[in-house]
């Protein structure tokens, strides 16, 4: 018995000691990413960065683009958290303004997390049965706002969601103006607070 549980104990410590290598790694992606941009963030840096030889990172990932993924992973994680935050704090119509306030907070805070999620190209599946569940857990925050609204609640989510990442990308590159951020932001709200969920609704005899 005292020899299993001495297996036990080893086994817990190396599982320990490898979560806690892959968060470095990761963690090391994200300070080069948002500092120097993703194309700083390469193997050969990792390994120089965090003191890691370049096939104990590969032990861990199996190249560049898992370990992207997995930032982006960990960045939905975050933006659901921030989402489910927002959304609890208000209540009906100013759940809506809450959370897409929240939501461009994130992507105006970290933008190369936000790219990494959105903008990269990922092997992470969207709206498939092997949907990490920290991406259905960002999702669900906004399916959400209109499920007691809408007939149609993941349809008036994905438009909730394309309208957000638009103003992001959009404002993020400078084609929109920051200047006119809170109009737009208004916009939204009363659009999506009222106007698009009756349009969803079915039609009434």
């Amino acid at each position: 018995m005292a020899d299993k549980t001495v297996v036990n104990r080893v086994a817990e410590r190396k599982l320990r000691d490898r979560e806690t290598r892959r968060a470095q790694i990761v963690s090391a992606a994200r300070r080069i990413a948002e500092g120097e941009g993703w194309s700083n963030v390469t193997v050969r840096r990792l390994s120089d960065e965090i003191s890691y030889s370049q096939p104990v990172l590969y032990s861990h990932f199996a190249g560049r683009e898992e370990i992207v993924a997995a930032v982006a992973i960990e960045g939905f994680r975050e933006l659901g958290l921030a989402l489910e935050k927002a959304r609890k704090r208000a209540k009906r119509r100013r759940s809506v303004e809450s959370v897409a306030t929240a939501y461009l907070e994130f992507a105006t805070a970290s933008p190369a997390l936000y790219e990494a999620m959105f903008s990269m190209n990922l092997s992470v599946p969207f709206d498939d049965a092997a949907t990490p569940p920290q991406l259905r857990f960002a999702f669900s925050q906004l399916l959400a706002l209109f499920e007691e609204q809408s007939s149609k609640p993941e349809v008036l989510s994905e438009l909730f969601w394309a309208t957000l990442h638009g103003v992001a990308e959009l404002t993020r590159t400078s084609r929109f103006p920051r200047s006119r951020q809170r109009e737009r932001m208004k916009a939204i709200v009363d659009l999506f607070a009222g106007g698009v969920t009756t349009a969803l609704s079915p039609l009434r005899r």
